[in-house]
């Protein structure tokens, strides 16, 4: 394959992914995808962060290319300006906060700039951290007047498969759900990284077989089954390796490394 485009994952794939927005790419890396830049190769961020949090790990890169944030509910351009938005069913957001309440967990209510949450916790600091935003905790988020893109049931790692069916079993189709560690987020259909790298890779003139996408998480699965050729880390969940058409150690370096071969 002739490669044209690179999509990266940011937290757990070019950063270490341990929850500190203080994490920004090593200095291997940063080179790495200077040197793809450099032959001409265009490089894409696609992260589960909001823009704040996606965008200053772009900078720190130097790279000037759109940005896939909040796994593909919307693409920015690099000035923050909003390329596309797949907003949730209101409706269905509605209900999920509704099923929320009565299983008595936590939930999440957000859009691209803005995030809510009924209840503080360590998740919801954790994304507001990565995010680079400053999390809004009130008991209705969804009476703040926001749109949401997306709706998230906090709860634990134990919890979250369950949830994760419910939600699959009561609206099949209509909804995207990813199903985190903590957190059962919902979506629109067409809000996914896979959708968002497709509608980019147009605008670019670049077709699908020419791409490689590297990441190592469930919101990281539509791109990697997208791409003409997708890697997951050997660290990846089980979505991201049930994607991939190859897998890499464990650590960023070796992203890195592979990253520097597709230049060699």
């Amino acid at each position: 394959m002739a490669v044209k485009l690179v999509a990266l994952d940011i937290d757990g794939t070019i950063v270490s992914g341990r929850g500190e927005n203080t994490d920004l790419p090593s200095p291997r890396v940063h080179e790495a995808v200077q040197r793809l830049v450099e032959s001409g190769i265009t490089v894409v961020l696609a992260s589960g962060r909001m823009f704040p949090g996606s965008v200053r790990v772009a900078l720190s890169l130097g790279l000037t290319t759109p940005l896939i944030c909040q796994q593909g509910c919307s693409i920015h351009e690099i000035d923050g300006s909003t390329i596309h938005e797949f907003p949730i069913d209101l409706g269905i957001a509605t209900e999920i906060v509704a099923h929320a309440r009565e299983i008595d967990r936590a939930y999440e209510w957000f859009n691209p700039l803005r995030y809510l949450a009924s209840r503080e916790s360590d998740a919801t600091r954790n994304y507001g951290r990565v995010s680079g935003i400053e999390p809004e905790y009130r008991p209705d988020p969804e009476h703040s007047g926001v749109r949401p893109t997306g709706v998230g049931i906090i709860s634990s790692h134990a919890e979250a498969n369950g949830i994760h069916r419910d939600l699959v079993a009561r609206y099949g189709e209509a909804l995207h759900v990813l199903d985190f560690p903590e957190v059962t987020v919902a979506v629109a259909p067409d809000a996914n990284k896979g959708h968002a790298l497709s509608l980019l890779c147009a605008d670019f003139g670049i077709d699908r077989h020419d791409v490689i996408a590297i990441g190592d998480s469930v919101n990281d699965a539509p791109m990697l089954a997208w791409a003409g050729r997708g890697i997951a880390l050997a660290h990846s969940d089980r979505y991201a390796l049930d994607a991939s058409d190859e897998v890499l150690p464990p650590d960023n370096e070796a992203v890195a490394a592979f990253l520097s071969a597709l230049v060699d």
